[in-house]
């Protein structure tokens, strides 16, 4: 039976409604978890490692306290953050409104907006979480597991909601307003709607790169000036940066992060819209047919159904009732929500795809079965790049181990081991993607693409949920340490945080091949928009813009590492001039200046590398012609994919290596405090930048210039000369 108007209506309302629900529900939840401390018979088991009873009071006070440091910070770096992205909303709108029109620029607000909401939702969430995770730990291992766990889907479950119900709220608003619903019409639409992902991305250019640059001017002060000058932890409270630190976790790793995949959702169903509106030219062309239309934003509001599904089931299955049981519970999550989601989408696209259907002369025989099996090779292709990610970046297996033995000898050594290791990783990614693409453009041309993008992102609720799990458990161990809670609470939030590690860099393997279908597909799009019919790298114009693209992220690279090493060294000389002064007992931890170091240098940094990916497609275009901006996205894909899980996973293993020389996975010998240690350190310190700024932001550059060609390619197509090269010649 075929899908009608109003059943497809209700599929792209009720799952959203029920997600944010969901996420409304566990909300309460956390608000329900009271910091009363152990009592009765648990208070002897929970508080070991010295602590007494009688210092309860005190503990409970002073992780509140922490815990208010961090939010206030996060808060404060957010809410001026955004006064930055508001000057550049109405900037921008000033350009996008007389060159594309009023309804993309309508789409481009929207779309900014409710990517800073989602931003700012999940931020608010782990700042409210991460003291409950510790205080929870304090108790039970299973408890504080829970309480990260379903604080992250609240960020999951708001995203992906917000992101379905509003892009479908424009759509019915340009259909029943700004355009008809005439087939005709569908072209004109979608390019419109097209605005909503860039909206979305350039919020997440911006999120990356500033969250970023000041997570690891943080994290690189406060390992360079405690850790190796003073000898004590990162989040040891006379760290004058320790706060700073913990702070960045969530403004990098939950509001940018968050972001990022945002950006991705609607710039992959944008891109599906725009080819598939294009079909109303040839005869039983999808863009007359409305529930088809939106098959691919129904892909992810299915995916919120099963991310409901696997939150049931996960509780009930897994039982982490030992450390080691940890980040089997999380791979479980993808596992179980990757399986599930399997039969929700050949069931939508028998429901909602017509028996055959066309896209253009070339693809006019497509069918159910053949889209299908492009959003099936994305879907598990993201789960095998997760688990390659995982084996080179976890220290349970050898790669990592590797590294951390090369330690003993020097730093240099690890770290040519780690750049080995992240060069090495690239393969089987690359291979899932080639893969992917391959099969999916055969069957159903550039929308096969789009749609590989969408199954990769399928499960996003739970991607989401596993990775924001990290930065909560991260800032539990940091408020366990600095309200001197038992040692026994720091080893369960140590192997909490451990696994959040690991789930962290599986989510930034899922970010960064999403980010390369996302992209192919939106040059695809752009290549309709633009009437390219080929794209030929013998012509001159089009391989300077290849050679002009592939060094782009190498460019940016460059630009976001350096700023995070100027940041760093300032904060260092910060913490190196009161540790001094703390360890002599004549001043107190600063820890206000040292968030002040990283807010400023955040948002001064990120303003050159955002300038360079924003500006480049659009000022290429309009000089050299079409061809010149279809090289420069080709360029920009191949080269910044590499990069990105080069850098990504480099950093990952380094980070890894050092927990596991401090887990005595070395011995006794080179345990915590070892040269060995000091190596791992630096080398930390060295992949800090790599995995998450420079590596993370990668995702975005290559998005963004390709959404940014998609939105102007009439522009790019009016400038340019009868051959495609520039208007000038």
């Amino acid at each position: 039976m075929a899908a009608t108007d109003s059943a497809a209506t209700l599929l792209c309302v009720v799952p959203p409604t029920l997600g944010m629900i969901w996420a409304l529900k566990e909300f309460v939840w956390l608000r329900s978890i009271k910091l009363t401390g152990p009592n009765g018979e648990g208070l002897k088991e929970a508080l070991t490692g010295g602590v007494s009873a009688g210092e309860v009071d005190k503990i409970l006070k002073s992780m509140e306290e922490i815990a208010s440091f961090i939010s206030v910070g996060a808060t404060a770096f957010l809410n001026k953050e955004y006064q930055y992205m508001v000057v550049y909303m109405i900037a921008f709108s000033c350009i996008l409104f007389p060159l594309v029109g009023a309804p993309t620029c309508l789409a481009f607000n929207v779309g900014c907006i409710t990517s800073c909401a989602c931003g700012y939702i999940g931020m608010k969430v782990a700042v409210y979480a991460n003291v409950r995770t510790a205080h929870e730990a304090w108790l039970d291992l299973q408890k504080g597991f829970n309480v990260a766990l379903r604080a992250g889907s609240v960020m999951g479950f708001c995203l992906v909601s917000l992101g379905v119900f509003v892009l479908f709220g424009l759509l019915v608003l340009f259909r029943g307003v700004l355009f008809s619903d005439k087939a005709s019409d569908a072209e004109d639409l979608y390019e419109a709607l097209a605005g909503y992902g860039l909206g979305g991305s350039s919020i997440a250019l911006f999120g990356r790169v500033g969250g970023g640059i000041y997570t690891k001017a943080a994290d690189v002060g406060a390992d360079l000036s405690g850790k190796n000058e003073f000898g004590i932890d990162e989040d040891d409270p006379r760290n004058p940066a320790c706060i700073a630190d913990n702070v960045g976790d969530n403004v990098g790793d939950v509001a940018g992060m968050g972001a990022d995949l945002f950006g991705s959702f609607a710039e992959a169903t944008c891109a599906a819209f725009v080819i598939a509106g294009s079909s109303y030219k040839v005869a039983d062309g999808i863009a007359g047919n409305y529930p088809a239309t939106l098959f691919p934003l129904l892909l992810s509001s299915v995916g919120i159904v099963v991310g409901l599904a696997t939150m049931m089931v996960v509780g009930c299955i897994y039982k982490v009732n030992d450390v080691s049981k940890i980040e089997g519970a999380l791979k479980g999550v993808l596992n179980i929500s990757t399986v599930l989601q399997t039969p929700a989408v050949v069931a939508l696209a028998y429901y909602v795809l017509p028996a055959r259907f066309a896209l253009d002369e070339t693809f006019d025989n497509v069918t159910p079965e053949k889209c299908i099996a492009s959003v099936l090779l994305g879907l598990w292709s993201g789960l095998v790049i997760g688990y390659a990610t995982e084996y080179y970046t976890s220290h349970t297996y050898r790669p990592v181990r590797e590294i951390s033995e090369t330690q003993r000898v020097s730093a240099a050594t690890g770290i040519i081991y780690g750049l080995a290791l992240g060069y090495l990783s690239c393969i089987v990614p690359t291979i899932c993607i080639g893969i992917t693409v391959a099969v999916a453009h055969t069957v159903a041309g550039m929308y096969g693409i789009a749609l590989g993008a969408l199954g990769m992102l399928g499960t996003l609720t739970m991607g989401l949920a596993i990775d924001v799990y990290g930065p909560i458990s991260d800032n539990a161990g940091g408020i366990a340490e600095m309200s001197k809670l038992g040692a026994e609470v720091r080893r369960k939030t140590d192997a909490l945080d451990a696994a959040g590690n690991t789930t962290a860099a599986i989510g930034k393997g899922f970010a960064i091949g999403s980010a390369a279908l996302v992209s192919l597909a939106l040059f695809g799009a752009f290549t309709v928009r633009a009437k390219i019919v080929s794209v030929d790298i013998l012509d001159p114009w089009t391989f300077t813009g290849l050679l002009y693209g592939a060094m782009m992220p190498y460019a940016f690279s460059a630009m976001t590492m350096k700023s995070v090493g100027t940041a760093a060294n300032d904060m260092v000389e910060e913490c190196m001039r009161q540790l001094k002064l703390i360890f002599e007992g004549s001043a107190k931890p600063d820890y206000e200046r040292c968030i002040a170091i990283s807010t400023d240098a955040s948002l001064r940094e990120m303003i050159a590398p955002g300038a360079l990916v924003i500006v480049s497609p659009l000022l290429g275009g309009v000089l050299f012609g079409k061809n010149c901006t279809a090289g420069m996205l080709s360029g920009a894909l191949v080269s910044g994919v590499q990069l990105a899980v080069s850098m990504s996973n480099s950093g990952g293993a380094w980070d890894n290596a050092k927990k596991y020389i401090e887990s005595g996975g070395l011995g006794p010998d080179h345990a915590k405090g070892s040269n060995a240690h000091k190596a791992a350190v630096i080398g930390d310190t060295v992949g800090d930048p790599l995995k998450d700024t420079s590596g993370p932001s990668l995702n975005i550059v290559v998005k963004l210039s390709a959404i940014m060609s998609l939105v102007f390619g009439t522009v790019i197509a009016d400038h340019s000369g009868p051959t495609g090269g520039p208007f000038w010649l």
